[in-house]
């Protein structure tokens, strides 16, 4: 009789025969860059040419959606056992940011995967082809362990726009609400805590960018003829965001700052040490908010950072004051942050302090979201992990970057859990992005383990 131990290692013999390996290599191939107008045939053939097939062999029903607004398709499918079980919704993006052909180490082909060490290198290996590969082989590994059966029921979204921002995911997802009703959300994407250690995270942090634009003037003014008389945008800039965040990167803003952390998210976070590895950069002494902890600041709070400036031409700087200056902040907050309230509250601010000059606006805003706490998902997913690896894994109430999380959570009202496959230093959206062997290894195993589980266990409420 088959049982949890036959799953994981039947998908850990997929991974150490190679078989693993060469399925994430052919996905490697496919270049599916959203970003780039001419990768449409690329993206519908990574979901037409791979994934339906791989589904259909563990008999998935596939159709493509087409996107409301002409961008990348998305592939639905959905496998239904026995509708007293219960269902799990999982997801995945097929697409990929640029190949940054020609600055990879050693000239690396991005389209292929390449073993160096325990590395695994090619673009998607850890956003998102190699992590969604992993749950695939996962389910057929605990479908072959129980003779053809999950115990469970199965249903999968894949996107090809994530690196765009999603921008018809909800759309599609609410038209769909219906074939997409589950459970469970689980998925994976992002990064772990640490290579070392198995992480769960319930959410993600919103983003928010913020323009500060300061246009006095058409041109440049000779600083000797002028210095003394006449305004300096680059400086009136400069001094307006620091009324907004101080030297040690700390907001000065009450509007931009989140709710007080809870206890119960102070509680999770007491065991999480951010310690980065060694291609990592090392955490700032004394910078962001006081009291708090490295995991508390990343996790639990909002950072206002400053992305770009510019002022004058800083590769052959002039002699002159120059007309106009310009800054690209960006706030990233936790959920309980009142972020329609930003922009207004920081022109607010800047105007009522002496920058009335300054001209604020807003771009590219996406929501924070997390799972209650209170979820019976969450402690259920830690003893699995904790059963299959020995090991408790970090529970974080969000990932400190950004996901379409609130599509799920907030747009289909769904639990979400995500157990990221990847870790800090995989150089996602860089060249040389890779994923770990051990890494993988485990993350198979710890797939596994949570499939085998689901089929053992009835339906709870959420």
């Amino acid at each position: 009789m088959a049982d949890r131990g036959d799953a994981i290692a039947r998908v850990r013999q997929h991974f150490q025969s190679g078989e693993f390996l060469r399925e994430l290599d052919q996905r490697v191939g496919y270049r599916t860059e959203s970003q780039n107008p001419a990768s449409g045939a690329a993206l519908r053939a990574y979901l037409t040419d791979n994934l339906q097939p791989t589904l259909a062999e563990l008999d998935f029903k596939t159709r493509l959606i087409e996107s409301p607004t002409g961008k990348g398709p998305y592939l639905l499918a959905e496998y239904l056992e026995d509708a007293s079980r219960p269902t799990v919704l999982t997801y995945g993006h097929g697409d990929v940011v640029d190949g940054m052909i020609g600055e990879w180490r050693d000239n690396l082909d991005p389209w292929k995967t390449t073993i160096k060490g325990d590395r695994v290198y090619g673009r998607g290996t850890a956003d998102n082809k190699g992590q969604h590969s992993i749950n695939i082989a996962a389910l057929r590994a605990v479908r072959e362990a129980r003779g053809g059966k999950l115990g469970f029921n199965v249903k999968f979204i894949i996107e090809t726009g994530e690196e765009i921002g999603s921008p018809d995911l909800r759309t599609v997802c609410e038209a769909h609400r219906e074939e997409l009703k589950a459970d469970l959300f689980l998925a994976s994407d992002g990064p772990r805590l640490s290579a070392e250690r198995p992480t769960i995270f319930l959410g993600c942090r919103g983003g928010n960018r913020i323009h500060l634009d300061v246009n006095l003037r058409e041109g440049g003014h000779h600083s000797g003829n002028w210095g003394g008389v006449l305004a300096n945008p680059a400086t009136i800039l400069a001094n307006a965001i620091a009324s907004l965040v101080d030297t040690k990167g700390r907001m000065k803003l009450e509007a931009l700052k989140p709710p007080p952390i809870s206890n119960r998210v102070r509680a999770a976070l007491a065991d999480v040490k951010v310690e980065p590895g060694p291609d990592e950069p090392a955490l700032s002494p004394d910078w962001g908010e006081e009291g708090l902890s490295p995991a508390e600041r990343l996790y639990a709070w909002n950072t206002l950072e400053v992305l770009a400036m510019s002022s004058g031409n800083i590769a052959s700087p002039a002699n002159a004051i120059p007309g106009h200056a310009n800054a690209v902040l960006q706030l990233r907050f936790v959920v309980g942050t009142k972020h329609q309230e930003i922009i207004d509250a920081v022109r607010a601010h800047l105007h009522a302090n002496g920058f009335p000059m300054v001209e604020v606006s807003g771009a590219q805003r996406f929501a924070a979201s997390r799972t209650d706490m209170d979820s019976p998902w969450i402690d259920w997913t830690a003893e699995s992990i904790r059963k299959t690896t020995g090991k408790a894994p970090a529970i974080l109430p969000n990932f400190g970057g950004s996901l379409p999380n609130d599509v799920f959570s907030e747009g289909l009202g769904l639990p979400t859990i995500w157990v990221p496959h990847s870790y800090p230093g995989c150089s996602q959206h860089a060249p040389d992005e890779h994923i770990l062997l051990p890494v993988t290894e485990e993350a198979l195993a710890i797939m596994a383990g949570l499939f085998w589980d689901l089929g053992q266990t009835a339906r709870m409420t959420n």
